[in-house]
């Protein structure tokens, strides 16, 4: 797969933008990438989202059925992959920054003093088919997170993961933001602990 970017965006026209920064595939992936710019794409990213939850979570899945608040603030981009086949959504993903706002793990936890004043992006909500293309569209959107993390100069990219998810997540070249901590509670995802992580997108 070959995977080009164009130039980065600002944060008040994140969403509109970014597109661009969405990899233009050649190659035989049974999926293709879009922004969710409109209320029927953030429909089905919203229902990928809650069925993936449900399967592992699902008290907190019942809390899902509807779009976020986080996924309308500014800044905020919303993946949505899409089978090639019959068009059903197979995998989504919110990235946001702290451009313009705190990042949702900050409403739980203080990050250390390595991380303050660095440009930081959290990816959040991902959701991915219980199919086997969900596997390929979770390390599909994965490098779309980075890339884009890349081209808006992002210093470190954010994530808080429950177990056994937290095992992928070091697969991917994340590290414990406190180590020895292990998983914290987050109040902002009912309570239920995770552990959080990041990568250096420069190294």
């Amino acid at each position: 797969m070959t995977t080009t970017f164009t130039a980065a965006t600002t944060a008040t026209t994140a969403r509109n933008d970014a597109a661009a920064f969405l990899p233009q595939t050649e190659g035989r992936l049974p999926f293709t990438f879009r922004v969710a710019q409109d209320e029927g794409a953030l429909a089905k990213a919203v229902r990928i989202r809650q069925a993936a939850y449900g399967r592992h979570v699902p008290e907190l899945a019942k809390t899902l059925g509807e779009p976020e608040s986080y996924d309308r603030e500014p800044g905020a981009v919303i993946l949505l992959a899409e089978s090639k086949m019959d068009g059903e959504a197979v995998g989504t993903m919110r990235i946001q920054t702290n451009l313009r706002a705190r990042l949702g793990v900050e409403r739980s936890v203080l990050l250390p003093d390595w991380l303050q004043q660095q440009r930081l992006a959290e990816a959040t909500r991902l959701g991915v088919s219980e199919r086997k293309i969900g596997h390929v569209a979770k390390i599909a959107l994965f490098k779309a997170y980075y890339q884009y993390c890349v081209e808006t100069n992002v210093d470190w990219m954010i994530t808080a993961a429950r177990s056994p998810l937290d095992r992928g997540y070091e697969a991917l070249m994340f590290q414990d933001v406190f180590p020895g901590q292990g998983f914290i509670p987050m109040q902002h995802i009912g309570n239920i602990a995770h552990r959080v992580m990041a990568s250096d997108v420069a190294a």
